[in-house]
């Protein structure tokens, strides 16, 4: 059994719990939360033996193996290489870090104490993602990769009416790029890797992250074209273009329907069946690497993760996003 400690008492949380306790191998021991009050209602609620407003307490308590880390944003890099130090394996929530230099001092506190590190990202190891890699060699020559993710978010409601809540407040890191732009530019590295031309727009509001924005990015022979909204909603599918054919992806952050439509006019339906919880996936990954001792993850790599923060450092930088995080870096 692989012993969870968790950072973080909000739906993801209780959503990736929910999952992971379909993992043979889970098993939940504690929690972390800077209220003790939340933290023991949220023990309560979840059976949770452990309860815990110090993370090095839980971190050298001995009750763990572990942490899911689901906090603020801007608390990721300091949550998880507080635990790294003492021994504690990290799954850490998209995105892993506020920018790419708080990723490689999470990369080197990993190596340095011979522990496993993994951003959950967890469309990357759904098995529609799967079907998509598998199949992109049959378009032929790419030309084109596709995403967008615009989902009008509940808590716009509360910002316009005068209440600023984690959502939309830099202070945690957040905004549409950090939330949802992520869930397009991610598959991507993981396909075709570092971009050659980061080109960003985006609409800032006054609290100072972004409520939506566009990146085309540049790949030699083929380009990529984002788009992402925490301001408004769209249903459109995500696509790959090759000079034979395209790949139609339903949902570019859980890919269910994955249809191949050929040049001649043909189709062909590669999807695949989630049979589980869409973070089971990643939370057995997760697992399994640990009891192999393995201390990368072969899907979500460093590289990938890195890269995409990269991706979105500099996109940030063209559309004048900022946050406090990255005071310690010029970016």
């Amino acid at each position: 059994m692989i012993r969870f400690g968790i950072i973080g008492t909000n739906w993801i949380t209780e959503t990736f719990i929910d999952a992971a306790r379909e993992v043979e191998d889970f098993a939940l021991t504690a929690v972390f939360s800077r209220s003790a009050e939340t933290a023991a209602a949220f023990a309560q609620k979840h059976q949770i033996a452990a309860e815990f407003t110090d993370i090095v307490e839980m971190a050298t308590s001995g009750l763990i193996d572990a942490v899911y880390i689901a906090s603020p944003n801007s608390f990721h890099a300091a949550h998880a290489i507080t635990c790294m130090e003492h021994g504690i394996h990290v799954l850490c929530e998209k995105p892993i870090a506020s920018n790419a230099h708080e990723l490689r001092r999470m990369v080197a506190a990993a190596k340095e104490n011979g522990v496993l590190l993994m951003e959950a990202l967890k469309s990357t190891f759904l098995p529609g993602f799967q079907a998509i890699q598998e199949n992109v060699g049959k378009l032929g020559e790419i030309r084109r990769y596709f995403a967008s993710y615009c989902q009008y978010s509940s808590r716009y409601d509360a910002y316009k009416s005068g209440t600023v809540l984690n959502a939309f407040n830099p202070v945690f890191s957040n905004g549409a790029l950090m939330d949802l732009g992520i869930y397009c530019l991610y598959p991507l590295v993981a396909l075709f890797g570092k971009p050659d031309v980061v080109k960003a727009t985006g609409v800032m509001l006054e609290s100072g992250v972004d409520g939506e924005g566009s990146i085309v990015l540049q790949y030699g022979s083929m380009d990529a074209v984002i788009m992402y909204s925490k301001i408004t909603h769209s249903s459109l599918p995500s696509e790959i273009q090759g000079e034979s054919g395209s790949i139609v992806i339903d949902k570019i952050s859980e890919p269910g329907k994955v249809q191949i439509e050929y040049r001649d006019g043909t189709s062909e339906d590669v999807s695949r069946e989630t049979s589980s919880k869409s973070m089971y996936y990643e939370a057995k990954a997760f697992i399994g690497l640990i009891q192999s001792g393995r201390t990368e993850s072969d899907v979500n790599t460093f590289e990938n993760s890195l890269i995409t923060l990269e991706i979105m450092d500099e996109a940030r930088k063209q559309i004048g996003l900022v946050y406090p995080a990255d005071q310690a870096v010029s970016l």
